[in-house]
């Protein structure tokens, strides 16, 4: 391949998508290119863990000749795309990052895998995980680490990080993942691409064991913010098997995004009113970043909504999650299951069912506040991560700034105390450290108002460009 499909390869999905709809390009030529990327240089990032690439051709083929015969075609048409390898896909290993289902095939697509199949998207394979997604670093036993595309031997983030290191490497113009911590958002940010932790609802889960839960989510990444609100337009929609899902229909997320933001109310809380430690490179960069948001027109203040109870909220849902999802798992191949799946199963079949009540009081009055803190302004800003990309030997930071952590969540709690609020999360490029190390932005609206972090951070966007630097692979 030449370096003319190299750039191909690294080009928004909003154009490539026009390129195939105008027939200027066809489906076929870019998924080749990709296919062709992916096996010249995955070897050294290890983001993309099962390829098919003769379903992916045959599926290119398919949508080119569909294009040819005048058919009716989704917004993703002829767009490859890589899936988590925690999203089961009819006919492809499904392994969940575990030994336990190394040789897992499904047999129908989950939902998110479906609504994007059914967009026009061509599936080329599985992107890399921590084990069942547990943690924001992506290693397993299965198939190894991931590595970060601008620094190897760095940390791509987690748990989504296979979909933010392909992005970031070029193998694919569209990804998607999920998050219940971070995992969409924290992967972002140590890559320089956009993840969106939507609200609950938005992007319905399907099949669920436990439909009602608002911690888990399933949403769109890509090298743009116009790239993500493409992808969110095939993904979001109501389905009547989804109990929290939204009403609205996803199309609407597609429209031109402004470059303006004059007017906007902007809160600035770089350690979420003293909630957080953040290396201080990353506040650095941050600071200087925030400034472009009153050069773009929008008044920004020092301000946070009072996130107390929201640790304990976080915790202890979460931990409700992985006893029911792990505990017998746990018991029945221990030597299978990492420590940190088995701690937090562990704490959560020690809670008593007035720990649950407590913390669904407190995760009501945490909703409240935050609603209350929207009305007086459109979005809070403040940093995706605490720290920045570390070794990949390291199985998760142990301290930020000197300050003990006391277990594998603590330093991702600039996106855990944002997650029970139930809003609309989106993780932006934000900069770089002087030694070329990506910084996010995370830019938070009110519960539903998920086309407004998207207009906002594609304001931000236009007007920085930190996206556009891409890693030398």
């Amino acid at each position: 391949m030449t370096a003319t499909t190299d750039e191909l390869c690294l080009r928004p999905a909003t154009e490539l998508a026009a390129l195939i709809r105008s027939r200027q390009l066809s489906a076929r030529e870019l998924t080749d290119a990709c296919l062709d990327r992916i096996e010249r240089l995955d070897p050294r990032v290890n983001a993309v863990v099962t390829v098919d690439a003769e379903g992916a051709r045959a599926a290119a083929d398919a949508a080119d000749a569909a294009l040819a015969a005048g058919e009716e075609i989704g917004p993703l048409h002829g767009l490859p795309v890589a899936h988590k390898d925690t999203h089961a896909t009819a006919g492809m290993r499904t392994t969940w990052g575990s030994p336990l289902h190394a040789e897992t095939v499904p047999e129908q697509d989950e939902l998110v895998v479906a609504r994007l199949r059914a967009a026009g998207a061509v599936r080329v394979g599985k992107t890399n995980t921590p084990e069942f997604a547990a943690g924001s670093h992506t290693f397993n036993t299965l198939f190894g680490v991931t590595h970060n595309p601008y620094r190897h031997g760095l940390s791509a983030g987690g748990s989504s990080g296979g979909a933010a290191a392909a992005l970031a490497a070029g193998f694919v113009p569209v990804a998607e993942g999920s998050d219940m911590g971070g995992s969409l958002r924290n992967p972002a940010a140590f890559c320089n691409v956009v993840g969106l932790r939507p609200t609950p609802g938005r992007v319905p889960t399907w099949p669920a064991p436990i439909g009602w839960s608002q911690l888990s989510v399933q949403g769109p990444m890509g090298r743009t913010v116009a790239d993500v609100a493409l992808a969110l337009s095939a993904m979001a929609g109501p389905d009547p098997r989804v109990p929290i899902a939204l009403g609205d229909p996803g199309a609407g997320f597609a429209a031109p995004l402004p470059e303006r933001l004059d007017g906007v109310r902007v809160a600035w809380a770089p350690d979420l009113g003293g909630r957080i430690s953040v290396d201080p490179a990353i506040t650095e960069v941050l600071a200087g970043s925030v400034r472009v948001f009153e050069e773009l027109g929008a008044r920004v203040e020092l301000d946070c909504p009072d996130l107390s109870g929201a640790d304990d909220v976080f915790g202890t849902l979460r931990a409700w999650l992985f006893d029911a999802a792990f505990s017998d798992l746990a018991q029945q191949h221990p030597e299978q299951v990492k420590e940190s799946i088995r701690w937090n199963a562990e704490m959560g079949a020690k809670l008593s069912g007035s720990d649950l009540s407590r913390a669904e009081t407190a995760h009501t009055a945490l909703y409240e506040r935050v609603v209350g803190f929207f009305d007086r302004y459109d979005v809070l800003l403040a940093p995706t991560t605490q720290v920045l990309p570390f070794p990949v030997e390291q199985e998760y930071p142990t301290e930020i700034g000197g300050v003990p952590l006391d277990n594998y969540l603590e330093w991702m709690r600039a996106c855990t105390l944002i997650t029970p609020t139930g809003c609309p999360a989106l993780s932006v490029p934000g900069g770089f450290t002087p030694d070329g190390l990506p910084v996010g932005l995370q830019v938070i609206a009110a519960p539903r108002a998920d086309r407004r972090v998207l207009e906002v951070g594609h304001a931000f966007e236009q007007a920085t460009r930190f996206g556009e630097r891409r890693p030398a692979l």
